[in-house]
């Protein structure tokens, strides 16, 4: 029985792998988590230099999910390179670092520094505010999409993910996006921005007012654009939104995704990703499956 999958010449043991600012670098969740057992650990976003994040609080429960306006608080490359990937590098799982930035100059920075680690593949975090536009996110526009993915492969070492952005009319147009920039692979979805409100004390429940929504609620989206970009698309793709169970997972790639990113999941079952992993391993005992590539788009 054949777990393997393959992104961009990147050969990975099993489709499962943890969604970025979910699981850290690995080092948080060591004690529930045999890291040798996952496709890949994503890391927690990673900037140029130092950011704060934004004010607290910043979490907020919803039916289904949560509410995040944690603002990619991370302590920068330099602190990433000398200990979050020595860590990662003792297991025997693929390393994907995610990377954030307020304009294209610093994510082209950030993988400058990484050109020379080892490190796998590089998520390129586009639901940033790009500064120099007004704020508005760098994967709201598409060409917008295709010029910071043209600038970020002529300064990585490594393939390229481009995690796109939910919050968008035409989730096919920004994929077609990304893949004329030189994406090797995408990444989909981001969180969808939502709000909640306290009632008693008329106040909103994140200092940020909106935030990022996640978890179960949003997997029925994720799946449906998941598919979307994969028709529109040829280069693969890691799903993500909402996946809680190996179910989940098998529905994300029989919509086209070629991996799978467990998010929100982590924060309610710290073992959870092991279990997806076992999990469809024993879907495809029982059903005969002998290459997880089948399952990949088999929905058509």
């Amino acid at each position: 029985m054949n777990t393997k999958v393959s992104l961009a010449g990147v050969t990975f043991k099993n489709p499962v792998m943890t969604a970025s600012g979910t699981f850290g670098s690995g080092k948080e969740f060591a004690e529930f988590v045999d890291l040798n057992k996952l496709g890949a650990v994503v890391t927690k976003g990673v900037a140029n230099a130092p950011w704060t994040g934004n004010p607290t609080p910043r979490i907020a429960e919803t039916y289904g999910g949560m509410l995040n306006a944690v603002g990619l608080q991370n302590p920068g490359i330099d602190m990433f390179v000398e200990r979050d990937i020595p860590y990662l590098a003792k297991f025997d799982t693929r390393i994907i670092v995610n990377v954030c930035g307020r304009t294209v100059q610093d994510y082209c920075e950030v993988a400058e520094r990484l050109a020379s680690q080892p490190v796998d593949m590089l998520e390129i975090n586009i639901s940033c505010p790009n500064v120099e536009e007004g704020g508005i996110a760098f994967g709201q526009n598409a060409k917008s999409i295709e010029d910071i993915t043209k600038e970020v492969k002529r300064h990585a070492k490594q393939p390229i993910i481009m995690k796109l952005s939910p919050n968008v009319t035409d989730i096919a147009e920004m994929a077609k996006a990304a893949e004329a920039g030189g994406a090797d692979v995408l990444s989909l979805i981001n969180t969808i921005t939502g709000m909640k409100i306290d009632i008693h004390s008329r106040k909103f429940a994140l200092a940020n007012k909106t935030g990022g929504l996640s978890g179960p609620a949003i997997h029925p989206i994720a799946v449906r654009m998941v598919y979307q970009a994969a028709q529109a698309v040829a280069i693969p793709i890691i799903g993500m939104g909402g996946i809680l169970t190996a179910e989940d997972a098998i529905e994300m790639m029989m919509a086209g995704a070629s991996a799978v990113a467990v998010g929100t999941a982590n924060f309610r079952n710290p073992q959870v990703t092991m279990e997806i992993a076992q999990g469809i391993c024993e879907y495809m005992e029982e059903y005969n499956v002998e290459d997880i590539n089948e399952l990949i788009g088999a929905v058509g």
